[in-house]
Order: structure tokens, then C-alpha cells, then sequence
């Protein structure tokens, strides 16, 4: 998504008005209205969160929450997801400052919210119930057993060399789907440019209803933006669960003041 300069100073004024403190007008009918969850990324990440992976670990800093997949392309124990303890209701703001550690030009990094189980004895709804069937985190078991909403972003074809392709797609997981066939959001967004190492963008994902949009802003270079925007009403609407962060094989990056918002 291109803008003319005098667009961009509008939005640059917008976006810095609404940065981070509560009671904010996000636009005419969202307001950050309250903080359910924050962490500066400093202190111990197990007082927070959870994590799925054996392979894989967590670095707090003074620069943030480092999440770093397991090394071994191909094997499925080296991925991970990191779960916040809480899960959340409603409308949402996910709020955080995000940099690549790695140098990957293939694989991807997935948000997750919303997030519960699909609800029968082996998988139920509440997802700590089940970690122990996560300590290898294969992607189809998460697909195939829980319901909830995904942002894949610094996100690259598995093929090597894939750097400037680059993609941020959302989908929208149904146990009830073959697989990852019918989860596809509209639209994708291709060759964005973004997401360079060792490069912080400020993130916000937006979820009001079946609105759900992804602002992405280069925290040195405010020409680096992007709004990504989709429309999820053509599936029924999740609204509950927790989030989560997803890094396959290989891939690591620091977080940092990460938050979560109540919408009105």
C-alpha cells in the first residue's frame, strides 16, 4: 500500500495521537478504553507466560523478550509458541514493539488470538489443559484442534532465497476444516518490504467484531508503514481465548511493552 506524502503526514499525526494511553480514539468507534495485559518484555517471561516447544527458548533483556526457535530446519519439536497465561474477551487491541533476530529468508512468525481448544474431552476449550500435547508444536495441531484467528508476518515461502517475498495473511482456524483449506482471510498482502533484521516496528492488531486490521510502523522511518485490513464475517465470529506467539524452525525475534486493550 503506496501513499502521497501529504497522506502520509495525516496518518504519521493520527498514529501518534493515538499511541498508548488509555481513552484514546483509535477511530470514530474504537477507543482503547482499558489495559487487560502488559509486559515491558524485562522481566522473567514464566511470570506471564507459557510455552509450547522443548527446543526452544526465551531471553529477557533490557531490550525486550527474545523468543528463539529451535535451530534444526524440518524438525517439528523446533518450533514454539509462547502463550500469554490469561486469555481475553471481546474486542481487543494487541500492542508491541518487534524486531527480527534472525536472518531467515524462509518460514514465518504467526500471532494467534482468540485462542481456545475445539472443545471435546481430548482438546478442550481451555488450551493449558492440554499443554503436554504441544511439547512438539506440529503445526497441524494446532489447526486441526483449536479455534482461533492467525497473522502470519515476516513471513517468507518455504523455498530458500525467498527474502523479498514476503507475505501477511490472516486465517481463520475451524477444526472442522481439511486441514488449512477454507482458512484464508481476503486479502494477502505481498512484498512488503518490512520486517527487516534488526529493525523495530511498533505493531498493533486491531479486532473489533469481525474487523480485524494490522498497523505496522518502522519505529526510525515513518515513510515504513503499513495498514493491513480484513473483513472475517464470512466465518463465525471467535471471540475469546488467548494469544499467542508462533516462530517455526530456525526463526527468533525480541519483543518488547507488549500489551493488550479492551476496544469500545
Amino acid at each position: 500500500m503506496k501513499f502521497s506524502q501529504p497522506s502520509l503526514f495525516i496518518i504519521f499525526s493520527i498514529l501518534s495521537i493515538f499511541g498508548c494511553k488509555s481513552k484514546e480514539t483509535i477511530k470514530d468507534s474504537w477507543t482503547k478504553s482499558e489495559i487487560l495485559f502488559e509486559d515491558s518484555g524485562i522481566e522473567n517471561w514464566e511470570n506471564k507466560w507459557m510455552l509450547d516447544g522443548l527446543k526452544a527458548k526465551v531471553v529477557n533483556s533490557n531490550k525486550g523478550m527474545e523468543l528463539l526457535a529451535g535451530p534444526e530446519q524440518g524438525e517439528n519439536a523446533h518450533h514454539t509458541v509462547l502463550w500469554t497465561k490469561p486469555s481475553f474477551e471481546g474486542n481487543i487491541c494487541i500492542e508491541y514493539d518487534y524486531t527480527r533476530t534472525d536472518t531467515a529468508s524462509n518460514f514465518v512468525n504467526i500471532l494467534y488470538f482468540h485462542a481456545t481448544g475445539k472443545g471435546d474431552n481430548d482438546f478442550p476449550k481451555d488450551i493449558s489443559l492440554w499443554n503436554d500435547k504441544r511439547k512438539v508444536p506440529s503445526m497441524s495441531t494446532y489447526f486441526n484442534n483449536m479455534n482461533t484467528y492467525h497473522i502470519s508476518y515476516a513471513a517468507f515461502g518455504g523455498k530458500e532465497d525467498s527474502l523479498e517475498n514476503d507475505y501477511i495473511r490472516l486465517r481463520r482456524y475451524h477444526p472442522k476444516m481439511d486441514g488449512l483449506t477454507g482458512t484464508d482471510v481476503p486479502e494477502d498482502y505481498f512484498n512488503t518490504g518490512l520486517f527487516k533484521p534488526n529493525v523495530t516496528y511498533h505493531i498493533q492488531v486491531f479486532k473489533f467484531d469481525d474487523t480485524i486490521e494490522m498497523h505496522i510502523q518502522n519505529k526510525m522511518d515513518t515513510s515504513d508503514l503499513l495498514i493491513c485490513k480484513w473483513d472475517a464475517s464470512i466465518f463465525p465470529l471467535y471471540n475469546a481465548g488467548r494469544i499467542g506467539l508462533r516462530h517455526m524452525y530456525t526463526r527468533s525475534a525480541r519483543y518488547k511493552d507488549f500489551k493488550v486493550w479492551r476496544l469500545l
